[in-house]
């Protein structure tokens, strides 16, 4: 497995559970220094990232990237591809296509978390999960033409009424014609659904495709109560070689928080 921290560089978002927020220079320049082998981006629209200025920074620091999320569609312009409104569905799927090409173009997935949304009278929750799963299956095949995965990350009951608990949004994901959307497993929304998070990583099996290395409270690892050996037993045990990324809050500072996580990532190992 390997490690992974995020950088956020959308300032609305400045309260949000990611690590560094002073642009991508200065956060690849201290996972670096911290020892992470790549970092997760958030960027407010693909085209805010310079291609060629982030590769440079990567092969200069020698780091991958993990992931680049989504997630701005929503926190900007509440794009969502459950809304009762067509256009904004439209919307909200270009927005999303345009990360998958630029995550392809560096071998990362792109993650689809708070753009599922949730649904409200008129809309079903039939109609809501029609929709979700006819984006999935095209923003699936899109991402496979860069032979990555698309990770769908299931939220806690209080950001969305959609799945909240890993084994069913896994379900929902095998009835898919597509094979390619993955499971993003967030170890703070699962402490929050779950009564046994090791037992539910290992009945999704192959189907987890990115973790969140968040504690209980949404800090690092080792400051909240989430047990992590039996965790990293479990993605042992299914084989899961990717990425444990720190999507937490920079408390008491990001500095401390992403020196707990690598210390907590290397204890694991």
């Amino acid at each position: 497995m390997k490690s992974a921290i995020t950088i956020c560089l959308v300032p609305e978002a400045k309260l949000g559970p990611f690590v560094f927020h002073e642009g991508l220079a200065d956060g690849c320049a201290r996972a670096a220094k911290h020892g992470f082998d790549a970092v997760e981006i958030f960027p407010p629209a693909a085209n805010a990232i310079d291609i060629a200025d982030l590769q440079s920074l990567l092969d200069h620091h020698s780091l991958q990237v993990a992931a680049i999320g989504t997630g701005a569609g929503w926190v900007l312009h509440k794009y969502s591809l459950t809304s009762p409104d067509a256009e904004n569905r439209a919307k909200a799927r270009d927005f999303i296509r345009s990360i998958i090409e630029l995550a392809g173009g560096f071998g990362a997935p792109a993650i689809l978390g708070s753009m599922q949304s949730r649904y409200d009278a008129p809309v079903t929750r039939q109609q809501a999960l029609g929709w979700l799963a006819e984006a999935l299956e095209e923003l699936g095949e899109l991402a496979e033409q860069h032979r990555v995965p698309f990770l769908y990350e299931p939220l806690n009951r209080y950001e969305t009424n959609l799945f909240n608990r890993q084994g069913d949004a896994a379900n929902f994901l095998r009835s898919l014609r597509t094979r390619n959307v993955k499971l993003l497993c967030d170890l703070f929304h699962m402490a929050i659904e779950e009564a046994d998070l090791a037992a539910t990583l290992e009945v999704c099996g192959s189907l987890v495709g990115h973790v969140h290395f968040a504690d209980s409270n949404r800090r690092a690892i080792g400051h909240g109560h989430t047990p992590i050996a039996p965790i990293v037993e479990a993605l042992r045990a299914i084989g899961y070689t990717g990425y444990l990324s720190a999507e937490i809050l920079p408390l008491p500072d990001a500095d401390t928080a992403a020196k707990q996580t690598i210390a907590s990532f290397r204890a694991a190992k």
